[in-house]
């Protein structure tokens, strides 16, 4: 047998999960009614960052969902500003989802599932479509569980035909203007995925530990005949060497060349018979090495330096690399802006090939780039000449490869030292393994040329938070190039052609001629038909499989809409990837678009959301393991479960069921413009919370009367409904400022404060034994409006179960359809200016909150149970107080009601002389001060003066057993 708690759950239980099953199985007619009903020429466009179509969802991707989705439904409460109508009506919105579906996960996940099969890459594509296409159905169910409105049945993905020509089309744009082209450079690659990554691919481990090797390189003989080293040529019996201090020793197969700083200092001393060059700053350091390293000295010997250069004479200079064989070419010492006094030797090892700053120097001075790793992080043939094998067998450059590279310099005692370090190194953000720069030919995006106007675009921009703007103007300042291409199966090809010769061609007529085949076969005839198909290239041309970056992919979006989109909402990683992708492709199609295309960023407004943390901080992560799914939320199942009585203590364990709701107060409640924590202790206050709402709005309808729509309005009602459109004015800025937690805050202050403990509590009387008038409905409809963005769920139960009287008033709007601004009550009803009664509120208020206490005082003592068992007198003593007389007079004004504004039997107003008059002696009296305007009173609880009225339990009938005037006079006439 149930408990009535236990029937009360079950029935809810019923309800969240038909609601539920609605948003999941059934078009959202919501969305389609303000669709339909709203005017077009003010749309509101929040544009969807799509998610990434692989796995399930996290509470990371409802707290995104549901932030877009309060936004989405606060602008449908508002006013529209179309020139279309001639009456109010609200705004429409457009809210369409989408999926990022392209890219390296997707299609790991393919080769996994097909084991040890060698798939093709045309059965890797359609492999990876159809991983992609379910988990946009798997994912597209739980979003719409979660009460996400949106155009679901126009959802889109970056793999459908329609999108992928668009972002072909934009290719295609930018070739025109001349900002796509292919270049032979160092990009981060990543071995374990063996493709180039983008920056927003990456992630970074503090506590990677490298073998540092301190090296030395011989300089060339030359140098004794350069006048600057005149005066060394005799102390100097040995050989010279340039050293260099790396952390990547696998790198130096492609040194190519040392760099200095013209304006530091370097010193030549002495290493037995050979000399060492090093920065002047930096021979403490050195010195520390050798002592390590020469472990038969038996003691430290004092560096005898030869002689101090600057740096700008040490151009002149040239040294070999051993490790390019026994024709290695004289390299130079070159200048570099970025050498530094305070680290390494002062002289940096540049391998072009394999580092970003050592190419633009090397470019500079025309020396060539050498890179030999293969995909997999394998030394070539050409990482050791004179004997190619001893690499090519060795293992990764990320697994261990660099110390075969020392292994070969020992022998002529160039490797000095070789220590463990500890730093930060990028890691692939799929795989988890580290990545390496390495220079291969890829298709790269002209970034500089578009910078200054893509940082110009910003400045109209609003971001919240502000501090995204700096962080995202960061990236496009710190950025010259994107690389655009891939070297995957499953993404959108590139298009363009290579000659015979391996040349690259690709012109606005090539890409032309590549789109409409495609947009013929679709993207998978790129791979599936054959080469020397006439219908794609002449025969003397050739494809190859490079894909575009899935940055370049998402970043297209924007191609879908008519105009600039309102709000761009992802999280903060995102400044870095889809935020800068959309802004740079956007910027570098403009110029090539028609006339009626709005120039500009593709967001008006930029609004970035944190991580989500568990209860210890941690940031969830898959890795961790801490990863809490929306679905634990709903179901209750993170908060311990319901006491159960007798046998059924006994039986599995059951929880009390949140709803999606919990969910969007969690979200709702949260500062998103930090990391946002789930833990156990949150969502009991979400818990809370949330009972408190159900209980509430259950009072409100089993309390409303259609009686009360005519009944008089009393001080009370009207300080309850000053109070109320405060509250909405406050959570109505807060929304639409896209500070939810501050609407939220603002809206539990007033259920608890204002509507909980003042104005139910002192309408009960009325309710119970009155007229059953009041402000209730007013109060349930402005109270649903401040729900319907947070828990649209809770709103739609609310009205299923309002009064038979209110379904039969075809004149009420549902609550999610109304206008915020909509009125709540007909002015012509209210009684009291309410600018007077606004005055007049912070001194009945003061009053109050001396009444409660002094009553809590006399209950805590045993004197009172019902605060109806009181009586209360307030004083306020003659003052100079110019305040005075109009505090009083407020207090005179509502007498009749204070006794019930206060839930006491009789109020009484004394002046100050009669404050210490012997006529008040009481069996109790408890007294609490209060200051209102600058005027001193204080309140006295005291014993009633009359009996207990049996109907009403007020304390103000005549005697006992009797009833009270006003019980006696609703008897007589009902």
């Amino acid at each position: 047998m149930l408990s009535a708690d236990g029937l009360f759950r079950t029935a809810r239980d019923l309800f969240l999960r038909a609601v539920t099953s609605t948003y999941n199985d059934a078009p959202d007619q919501f969305y389609e009614w303000q669709r339909q009903s709203r005017p077009s020429d003010d749309t509101f466009v929040l544009h969807d960052g799509p998610p990434y179509a692989n796995g399930s969802l996290h509470v990371g991707h409802a707290l995104n969902k549901i932030l877009k989705d309060m936004i989405v439904r606060t602008k449908v409460q508002q006013e529209s500003q179309s020139t279309l109508l001639l009456d109010i009506a609200g705004r429409r919105v457009e809210y369409i989802p989408g999926w990022d579906c392209h890219g390296l996960p997707i299609e790991l996940k393919a080769l996994e599932n097909a084991k040890e099969t060698k798939l093709t890459p045309l059965e890797i594509r359609k492999s990876a479509r159809n991983l992609a296409s379910n988990t946009v159905v798997k994912q597209m169910k739980a979003f719409r569980s979660f009460g996400i409105m949106g155009d679901w049945n126009q959802k889109w993905t970056t793999m459908d035909t329609a999108y992928e020509m668009r972002q072909l089309r934009l290719f295609q744009k930018m070739v025109k203007k001349g900002l796509i082209y292919l270049k032979f450079k160092p990009v981060y690659w990543s071995p374990s995925s063996q493709t180039a990554l983008a920056e927003a691919e990456l992630e970074y481990k503090d506590d990677h530990v490298s073998h540092a090797a301190w090296i030395r390189f011989p300089v060339t003989s030359d140098w004794r005949s350069l006048p600057q080293f005149a005066s060394l040529r005799d102390k100097i019996k040995g050989e010279l060497y340039a050293v260099i201090w790396t952390t990547t020793p696998w790198t130096l197969p492609a040194n190519r060349a040392i760099a200095v700083h013209s304006n530091l200092k370097y010193c030549i001393i002495r290493n037995g018979a050979d000399a060492l060059l090093v920065a002047e700053s930096r021979l403490d350091t050195l010195a520390q090495v050798l002592t390590k390293a020469d472990s038969i000295r038996p003691e430290p010997q004092q560096n005898i330096v030869y002689g101090t250069f600057e740096g700008s004479h040490l151009g002149g200079l040239e040294y070999t690399n051993r490790l390019r064989g026994k024709a290695a070419p004289a390299q130079p010492i070159i200048h570099a802006d970025f050498v530094s006094a305070n680290s390494g030797s002062g002289l940096v090892h540049m391998a072009p090939g394999h580092g970003f700053d050592d190419y633009e120097v090397c470019n500079n001075y025309g020396i060539p780039v050498a890179a030999p790793i293969d995909d997999m992080g394998r030394f070539t043939k050409e990482a050791f000449p004179d004997a190619p094998e001893v690499l090519q067998g060795a293992p990764s450059v990320i697994e261990g490869g660099g110390r075969k590279v020392l292994d070969l310099l020992k022998p002529h005692g160039d490797v000095l030292l070789v220590e463990k370090h500890q730093h930060k190194y990028p890691y692939d953000w799929r795989t988890k393994k580290p990545v390496v720069i390495r220079a291969t030919e890829q298709w790269f995006a002209d970034v500089a040329s578009i910078k200054e106007e893509a940082l110009d675009s910003l400045t109209t921009v609003r971001f919240v938070p502000e501090t995204g703007r700096k962080r995202l103007e960061s990236f496009v300042k710190g950025r010259s190039e994107w690389c655009i291409s891939r070297q995957r199966a499953w993404g959108v090809p590139i298009p363009a052609l290579y000659d015979s010769t391996g040349v690259a061609i690709v012109d606005e007529q090539v890409v032309e001629h590549i789109i409409s085949v495609i947009q013929e076969r679709g993207t998978h005839a790129w791979w599936s038909d054959a080469p020397d198909d006439p219908a794609w290239i002449p025969r003397v041309f050739q494809a190859r499989d490079d894909t575009m970056d899935v940055w370049f992919d998402s970043g297209s979006s924007w191609t879908m809409m008519s105009r600039r989109a309102d709000v761009y909402l992802e999280g903060s990683d995102q400044h870095r990837g889809w935020f800068q992708s959309s802004l740079l492709t956007r910027i570098a199609a403009g110029t090539e678009t028609g006339a009626t295309f709005e120039k500009g960023a593709p967001f008006k407004q930029l609004i970035t959301h944190g991580f989500t943390l568990d209860e210890e901080g941690k940031k969830m992560s898959k890795s961790i393991g801490n990863i809490i799914e929306p679905q634990q939320v709903m179901d209750g199942t993170l908060l311990p479960p319901i006491k159960r009585k007798g046998k059924a203590a006994k039986g599995q364990p059951a929880y009390d069921a949140l709803g999606p709701d919990a969910l969007r107060i969690w979200a709702a409640s949260s500062d998103y413009t930090r990391d946002v924590v789930l833990s156990v202790p949150v969502l009991q206050s979400i818990h809370t919370a949330l009972i408190k709402y159900r209980t509430t709005l259950k009072m409100l309808l089993g309390s409303m009367h259609e009686s009360a729509r005519t009944a008089p309005l009393t001080a009370t009602d009207q300080v309850a409904l000053v109070q109320l459109q405060d509250t909405m004015d406050e959570v109505g800025k807060a929304f639409d400022n896209h500070e939810f937690y501050k609407g939220y805050n603002a809206l539990n202050r007033w259920v608890n404060n204002d509507l909980s403990a003042f104005y139910l509590e002192a309408l009960k009387d009325r309710l119970y034994c009155g007229d059953g008038g009041g402000v209730l409905e007013p109060i349930f409809h402005g109270f649903l409006r401040m729900l319907a963005p947070m828990t649209p769920l809770l709103v739609e139960e609310s009205w299923e179960h309002r009064p038979e009287w209110m379904k039969q008033d075809t004149s009420l709007m549902h609550p999610l359809q109304q206008l915020y601004i909509d009125p709540l009550i007909d002015t012509n009803r209210l009684n009291i200016d309410p600018l007077e009664l606004r005055n007049d509120i912070p001194i009945l208020m003061a009053v109050h909150g001396a009444v409660k206490p002094a009553l809590e005082q006399a209950r805590s003592a045993g004197h009172v149970g019902s605060s109806l068992q009181s009586t209360v007198e307030i004083y306020v003593p003659e003052t100079n107080n110019e305040n005075h007389k109009f505090v009083l007079s407020v207090l005179g004004k509502h007498a009749d009601e204070l006794a019930d504004l206060f839930v006491v039997s009789t109020v009484y107003i004394n002046r100050a002389q009669d404050a210490n008059s012997s006529t008040h002696s009481a069996d109790f009296s408890f007294r609490e001060e209060f200051e209102v305007h600058g005027v001193k009173a204080y309140v006295e609880v005291r014993p009633p003066e009359h009996t207990k009225c049996p109907r009403c339990w007020r304390y103000v009938a005549p005697r006992e057993d009797t009833l009270c005037s006003r019980c006696e006079d609703v008897v007589q006439t009902t």
